[in-house]
């Protein structure tokens, strides 16, 4: 996994409009968590939530359980202060999600946009699923979005592996059902266009 460092950096040097993957709303994401989380009381993890958007959208429907999990403190920290004191209903995590320890059946939905693909090593993405796997209840969801096959090669300096629905699907093995699955041609702040793919998956 790319290390802490890495991205402590970028999250201290650029704000939350000069990354490329910002988009002042998740509107795909949201609609994906709304088709299958009536109870606003569900348990939700947003997997590298940073400096993301998708936080605020949730409290602000109500939803009262939300973990964000990030490897750079520093991209936490800058939401947390974006969201004042409704900071204070949101669980907060700074780790690697190749190495933390997320309990067993906390979480009804996985939500990731933009992690995933960081992970080129395989060892890296099975610690990964693994995690989704102890961490998710049985019958709980995943939201995974990626570049497409379309989409950049690198991203933030970094290589990533672009999927497409099926190929992301195979990636996670079995015990995951593929439920949804759409394509997002998302425009960076700076105009260009990335390609992201997004799976909506139950667990077994």
């Amino acid at each position: 996994m790319t290390t802490k460092p890495h991205w402590e950096n970028v999250y201290e040097t650029k704000s939350a409009h000069e990354v490329s993957w910002y988009r002042p709303r998740l509107d795909v994401s949201l609609q994906l968590i709304d088709s299958v989380l009536t109870d606003p009381g569900s348990a939700i993890i947003d997997i590298g939530g940073g400096e993301s958007t998708l936080v605020d959208d949730l409290i602000r429907s109500g939803r009262s359980d939300v973990t964000v999990l990030d490897i750079s403190q520093a991209a936490l920290d800058a939401t947390k202060a974006r969201l004042g004191a409704s900071a204070d209903s949101v669980s907060w995590i700074s780790a690697d999600i190749t190495t933390v320890d997320l309990g067993f059946g906390s979480y009804d939905l996985w939500h990731d946009r933009a992690v995933f693909h960081f992970l080129t090593r395989p060892e890296d993405r099975d610690a990964y699923i693994q995690r989704v796997r102890q961490a998710v209840k049985p019958q709980g969801y995943i939201v995974v979005a990626t570049f497409g096959p379309d989409g950049p090669l690198k991203c933030s300096g970094l290589d990533i592996v672009r999927y497409d629905s099926n190929s992301l699907v195979v990636a996670f093995g079995d015990g995951f059902d593929l439920l949804d699955k759409t394509t997002e041609i998302h425009k960076t702040p700076w105009d260009s266009e990335q390609e992201f793919v997004y799976c909506l998956m139950r667990k077994s």
